[in-house]
């Protein structure tokens, strides 16, 4: 009797302990699909907010392309200053290294574009780099006695490839400026400049200070003017650092303008 007793013990401890297994594992089997899905769901969301971040892009309304006050403003061949006659009403000398004989017009620039060009110029100058201003703002007479200054020398058709004409050049917005160096002066303001160790420190660093160099080589047929790798503009670091990631070397390619060859 006590061996059928605990035969009959044994015999419900194992039938509990296998409907405990059994119980388990179909509550862990219907319970995986939930975590699956709730993993899959983060997977998603992830996903999603990731597509949401890269599809992000550059706005290309922030500022005018018209308005001459604007940093973002195109001026070129096809694009003339309005009024012509533009004159900016923040000039500043900005706190840099001059050209010996700078004139009293060219040795100013707008007061937005100042202090970033003192901090381009100062950490150049901590690499052991020596920029310093040769031209800076220039009025719309100042710019229209140059211009006929390069005609009477070499003719209107060369001077357009090399000056613009009053009413169209970046130096009367304030916010251009041609930059020379020490080591090398007689390249200053010439296509040189660009192999002297100034010229290339502004190649490679300006658009971490909001300045692009504004004709580039080979872009004559865009922008309608030579090589000036002395000649910077400044866009703000935004925009500079915008072109800079995507490659894109002018405004006009940038904002999908027509190309200005010609006036």
């Amino acid at each position: 009797m006590k061996n059928i007793k605990n035969q009959y013990i044994f015999f419900v401890l194992a039938g509990v302990i296998t409907a405990g297994i059994i119980i388990s594992s179909t509550i862990t089997h219907k319970s995986a699909p939930k975590n699956i899905a709730t993993n899959q769901s983060t997977s998603n969301e992830l996903n999603s907010k990731s597509s949401a971040a890269t599809s992000n892009t550059f706005n290309k309304t922030t500022h005018s392309l018209s308005d001459p006050s604007s940093i973002w403003l195109v001026v070129n061949k096809a694009r003339q200053l309005n009024p012509k006659i533009y004159i900016p009403n923040n000039l500043v000398v900005p706190n840099i290294p001059l050209r010996a004989n700078i004139t009293t017009t060219e040795k100013v620039v707008q007061k937005i574009m100042a202090g970033p060009l003192e901090t381009m110029v100062t950490a150049a100058k901590s690499q052991g780099i020596n920029l310093n201003l040769q031209s800076g703002y220039r009025s719309y007479n100042f710019q229209l006695s140059l211009y006929n200054g390069y005609v009477a020398q070499a003719g209107q058709a060369e001077s357009d490839k090399q000056s613009a004409r009053p009413g169209y050049s970046e130096h009367q917005t304030g916010l251009a400026a041609d930059l020379g160096g020490i080591s090398i002066p007689s390249c200053n303001v010439a296509q040189c400049f660009a192999d002297t160790v100034e010229g290339k420190w502004i190649a490679a660093n300006a658009y971490n200070y909001g300045f692009i160099i504004r004709y580039p080589a080979d872009k004559i047929a865009v922008t309608g003017y030579e090589y000036e790798p002395w000649h910077i503009r400044f866009i703000g670091t935004d925009l500079a650092q915008e072109l800079h990631a995507k490659n894109i070397e002018t405004l006009e390619e940038f904002f999908g303008l027509p190309a200005a060859p010609n006036y």
